[in-house]
Parts: structure tokens; C-alpha cells; sequence
């Protein structure tokens, strides 16, 4: 007797509607099958080297199996069937299950799962509900399983929290009950393969011709920018894309708590935070990498988000010689970024008063961009603000650039404009030590941004 007799799986008496079935999922002997087969697989491959197959040797090798697997059970379906089927085990053994489709289509920026029944996705900025659903709730758990297993981490009622990285940089966080009260929930963050860059952003409205100039200079001269907004934002697609104009000779240390900038150029060193094992061991932290960084000759240290206590270690190596820096921030506004910041100095256990730390916070940054996700789901920057000590001693952050609204489209669009404040900004002595000549005129106040005011700048 085969193994698949042995496991009680018997051919139908009669066809399933192969013709009318657009789904493998609408017929139960395929379910069968594959569910069969995944066991087979689990059983007796090595699906750990299948996994780091590119995607075609890993279908051929896996199709292969099936074919072997099928000859000796003496299992025949239709062609068709056997296709849909072959798709259905490769997501289900060494792929993401019914994520897969979604985790290709490269207009999903998040997928959302609360439980085995609703699947959310964000395309263009949207939120809508998918017609992907899983089994159960033991079918999502088994998804979640395949994508932290491989990074040596684990979810269970003992750390039913868990944030994990997929093989293509997207970032995923889990919870599990008795944590969640609707089952397994899943977010995926994704990113794009070939990163934005600053012409992308223009052209997605994010920002104008002239901002993209200023932004770009500020960062070429090596000024200390804190990238502030809420979640889903876009503070890291920004970071990532103002990061390109760092001049290539320049020694570059990412620190992440989980992977996601692409700066794409020569001379990058990344570190990321780890958490802590099983025994409750081997934590390595922001903090302590930050600290390590200002040991490995940086010219430039970007870390991805400061949370907590690392706001100080960060603020320390931009006092410190470290300049032109970048971090972000969740923040709403741009005084919001810096009592938050404040807060997390106070946070690394300094005891010191109020104005010596907003001093010292004052002394280590000089631009605060503020970015924003609104109504209709677009993203832009609200605020470029320049950081400064005035005359009476107290800490301004005065706007150079902002987006104003002024109402909402037939279709619920924002309509808003672009402008510059009038306020010239501080830096220009310092941008044209660095080479950058920059026309006072692109700071005036007017109706529309004149993208002719461009033409005036240039590099010496």
C-alpha cells in the first residue's frame, strides 16, 4: 500500500467540475492533494535548501517531487489542476500561502491580516479589503512560522509579539493571542526593489522643484536633519532618497532596528539591532550602536528611527564633529520632534535641567522636515523648519518651506500649495562654504511656486 493510501487519502468516484473550476481551492480533492504533498515535502526533503533556490530552480525542483511523488501514488488530474496545484504547494511549503500574489504586486505597499478571514491592503495610499483569506487561524500561524523561522526567532504564548524581515527587505510584525483578541495578526510593510529617488518623489507631488534643491544642499553641506512624521508617512522612502546626495567619497554607517534603507553607493556599512534570545540574552541595541558607530571612522551616521535612550548617543555625535547626520522621528510637527527628542534624552537617565538638554539639542540639529500621509492618501512634506538659538537665548524653529490646504477635491483630494515662508534661512554662509550658491530670491513669499526661480541656482 502507497503512502498516500496509508494516509487515507482516497481518489473521487467522480470529477470535481474540473473544467467550471476557476480556484484549485473550490475542489476538495486538490485541497487533498496539496495538503498531501506539503506533508510529503515537510517529510522528506530538505525544504530548507529548496528555500535558497532562486524562484525557477525552486518551482522545476519542487515540480520534480510532485511528479515523483504522483508516479508513485498513480495520481493523474488534468493539467490545468496539476499547474494551480504545483502554485498552491510552493506558496504553501517554501512560500508565504496566500500572501504570495499580494507580496508581488508591486502597487501594495502594506498588507494587513486580522485573522484568517480579513486581509487588508493599501494601494496608492488607500486602504481596501483583498479577497485573500486563509484556512483557519492555524494557517496563518504557519505562515507567520515560515517567515520567522529562517531569522532564528519564534512567536508563541510565551512571546506572542515578533518583528522579522522578509528575504525581500519588507518588514513584518506579528501578534498572537492571548496578546491579540481576533486571532493571529499580521502587518507587512513593503518596499520597493529599486528605492525612490528625489525625482520620483517631485513627480508623486510630494514636494517641489525648489525644495528638492534646498533638501539636497542641505544634506551635500553635511547639516543635521531630523526627519519628523507619523506612521506610514514616508519618513524612510525620504531619508533613503536625501541620502543619495551624500557625496560618494564619504564613509556612510546605517544603524536600523530592522533593515530597510537602500542608499545604493559605494562605502555604506550597516548594522542593525538584535533582540534578545530565548533565555532572554544577546540583546544588542540602538544605543549600543550607536555608540560602536562613532568608533569605525564615520563621515555620516544615519539611523533609521531613534526611539528612546539612542536620541542621546545620536545627539552626542552630531555636538561631536559628526556632521551631516540623519535620523527620523514620530512626530506630528515640528516642535512635537523636538520635545519628543527631549523626552528621550531624559529618557538615558540624564539628570539635567530642561533648558541645558533642549540646548544641547539645539547645538546638534539644524533642520527638522516634517512629512505627512493626508486624507486622500498622498504623502508630502509639510514643513522644511530650520533650527537656530535666537537672541534671547530660546530655541526657534522657524518654517522656510511649507505645504498650506485649502480644501478637498469633488473626490476627496487635498488641494493645497507648496510655499516658501519668506524667511531666509540661516545656512546660506554655510552652504556657500561647502560650494552652494543659493539666490535669496527662492525664499520669497509669493502666489504658486515660480519654477523659474531654479534657474538662478548653482553649484561652484
Amino acid at each position: 500500500m502507497s503512502l498516500f493510501q496509508r494516509n487515507q487519502v482516497k481518489k473521487p468516484e467522480k470529477d470535481y467540475n474540473y473544467e467550471g473550476s476557476s480556484k484549485s481551492s473550490s475542489n476538495p480533492y486538490i485541497d487533498e492533494l496539496v495538503e498531501h504533498y506539503k506533508a510529503r515535502l515537510l517529510t522528506e526533503t530538505n525544504l530548507e535548501e529548496l528555500t535558497s533556490l532562486q524562484s525557477g530552480e525552486r518551482r522545476l525542483s519542487i515540480e520534480r517531487l510532485v511528479n515523483q511523488f504522483m508516479a508513485e501514488e498513480k495520481v493523474v488530474i488534468p493539467s490545468h489542476e496539476k499547474e494551480s496545484m504545483l502554485t498552491r504547494l510552493i506558496d504553501e511549503s517554501v512560500g508565504f500561502g496566500p500572501l504570495e500574489g499580494l507580496l508581488k504586486d508591486e502597487t501594495i505597499t502594506e498588507i494587513l491580516v486580522n485573522g484568517p478571514s480579513e486581509v487588508f491592503i493599501e494601494k496608492h495610499g488607500k486602504l481596501q479589503k483583498s479577497d485573500v483569506t486563509f484556512k483557519n487561524e492555524e494557517h496563518v500561524r504557519h505562515i507567520i512560522d515560515r517567515v520567522v523561522a529562517p531569522l532564528g526567532r519564534r512567536i508563541d504564548e510565551s512571546s506572542p509579539m515578533v518583528d522579522a524581515r522578509l528575504p525581500d527587505g519588507s518588514r513584518v510584525n506579528a501578534v498572537i493571542p492571548p496578546i491579540s483578541l481576533n486571532g493571529t495578526l499580521i502587518s507587512i510593510r513593503k518596499f520597493k526593489k529599486t528605492p525612490f529617488e528625489m525625482e520620483d518623489l517631485m513627480n508623486y507631488n510630494t514636494f517641489t522643484n525648489e525644495m528638492a534643491f534646498f533638501l539636497e544642499s542641505i544634506v551635500r553641506a553635511k547639516m543635521n536633519i531630523l526627519v519628523s512624521g507619523g506612521t506610514g508617512s514616508g519618513k524612510t522612502t525620504l531619508l533613503n532618497a536625501m541620502a543619495k546626495s551624500i557625496p560618494i567619497k564619504e564613509r556612510v554607517i546605517t544603524i536600523e532596528d530592522s533593515a530597510e534603507l537602500k542608499l545604493n553607493r559605494a562605502s555604506v556599512v550597516g548594522m542593525e539591532a538584535r533582540p534578545a534570545n530565548v533565555e532572554g540574552t544577546g540583546e544588542v541595541s540602538i544605543r549600543q550602536l550607536v555608540k560602536n558607530a562613532l568608533r569605525m571612522r564615520p563621515d555620516r551616521i544615519i539611523v533609521g528611527e531613534v526611539r528612546g535612550s539612542e536620541a542621546f548617543d545620536m545627539l552626542q555625535a552630531m555636538n561631536t564633529g559628526h556632521e551631516g547626520s540623519i535620523t527620523t522621528v514620530h512626530a506630528n510637527t515640528p516642535s512635537d520632534a523636538i520635545s519628543r527628542v527631549e523626552g528621550m534624552v531624559v529618557m538615558a537617565g540624564m539628570d539635567l535641567p530642561t533648558h541645558i538638554i533642549r540646548e544641547y539639542i539645539v547645538g546638534a540639529l539644524d533642520f527638522i522636515v516634517q512629512a505627512e500621509r493626508l486624507s486622500d492618501g498622498t504623502r508630502k512634506i509639510m514643513n522644511i523648519s530650520e533650527v537656530f538659538v535666537n537672541d534671547h537665548n530660546q530655541i526657534e524653529v522657524q518654517d522656510i518651506f511649507t505645504f498650506e490646504r485649502t480644501g478637498l477635491g469633488k473626490n476627496g483630494e487635498v488641494i493645497g500649495q507648496f510655499k516658501p515662508t519668506g524667511i531666509v534661512p540661516r545656512c546660506l554662509h554655510h552652504l556657500k562654504i561647502h560650494g552652494i550658491e543659493m539666490d535669496e530670491t527662492l525664499f520669497q513669499r509669493r502666489e504658486g511656486m515660480d519654477h523659474a526661480a531654479i534657474d538662478g541656482l548653482h553649484t561652484l
